[in-house]
């Protein structure tokens, strides 16, 4: 754990935020010493701070003992040079439970995810987040998608909670996060963090910037950092045309790759790393891994925008 407050190193992001993959040995356990690779490489190609055992990282698929252990080693080779957060999620008890292993093995902030299985309405919601909040002193960012998706007024009640720093979006409606964004502005003072947490962000970030987003998360960065970092230079310093360049010849292809398959949003991103060099084992069941002609794609996909940046220079 760092000493600087999460919200101030990630205001102004230097970087892409790296969700790594969690890496699984031959006989199926997880690998820390793989992991460990994982996550200080993509520390020294430029992250601004890492995510671990969220989404990318499988958190669904982990025991408690092994999420503990991955966010601990996470800790360890970031070295304080970038935060670490840690995902958090299922029901309230073990929402509670994950931020206490989280916080134990030296997380600087929590994502909590959204809760198992339940729909629930608003008011359930916030009692939900606000206990994970109170469970421990990490500054939290909620994740909205899929069965957790709030109102503007839910939002500014988040806002409000002692612990709740901020929102990533994983739902993709551009225009409730125009009114969450406003309705927070005008309700809360003090600076209320917002993310793009749609599968491949660089495909929205566009959009998203042009509503004051500038956070977002790369699954991108896992397997091809240097793609990610030329992308997010670009949309910092308004290089429109490197944008636009690898918008259309890779990061478009991609999404339209990701998406065929069912879980590809995790396990094609996998294969990216294992393309790259580096053994991280397959996805764990339900996931499954892509098929032979689409890693051979994903791989044409890699050199393609490496060609990309070579063209650029």
């Amino acid at each position: 754990m760092t000493s600087a407050p999460l919200a101030a190193r990630l205001n102004v992001p230097s970087g892409p935020l790296f969700f790594p993959v969690t890496a699984y040995g031959p006989g199926g356990s997880v690998d820390l010493d793989a992991y460990r690779t994982h996550v200080r490489r993509g520390v020294e190609a430029g992250a601004a701070a890492v995510f671990a055992c969220c989404g990318t990282g499988e958190f669904h698929a982990l025991t408690p003992e092994e999420f503990e252990a991955c966010v601990r080693v996470a800790v360890e080779a970031a070295e304080g040079r970038v935060p670490v957060v840690a995902g958090a999620g299922y029901g309230t008890a073990l929402a509670v439970r994950y931020a206490r292993l989280a916080e134990a093995a030296g997380a600087d902030g929590l994502l909590a995810m959204p809760p198992y299985l339940v729909v629930a309405g608003q008011e359930g919601l916030l009692r939900h987040y606000r206990e994970v909040a109170a469970a421990t002193a990490l500054p939290v960012v909620v994740y909205q998608r899929d069965n957790a998706v709030f109102t503007p007024e839910t939002v500014v009640e988040l806002a409000r909670t002692d612990g709740i720093i901020g929102l990533k979006d994983g739902l993709g409606d551009l225009d409730l996060m125009q009114r969450v964004i406003s309705a927070v502005r005008s309700e809360v003072p003090g600076d209320f963090l917002y993310f793009n947490g749609l599968p491949t962000a660089e495909q929205t970030q566009l959009a998203y910037r042009a509503l004051g987003v500038t956070l977002y998360s790369s699954a991108v960065f896992c397997f091809a950092p240097e793609l990610a970092l030329a992308f997010h230079q670009a949309l910092r310093s308004g290089d429109d045309a490197t944008v636009r360049k690898l918008l259309d010849g890779f990061f478009r292809p991609f999404v339209e790759l990701r998406a065929r398959g069912r879980g590809y949003a995790v396990a094609l991103v996998k294969a990216g790393v294992r393309l790259r060099g580096l053994d991280v084992g397959e996805v764990r069941p339900p996931l499954h891994e892509p098929t032979e002609d689409h890693v051979k794609q994903l791989a044409e996909l890699i050199e393609r925008g490496y060609a990309l940046l070579e063209e650029a220079k």
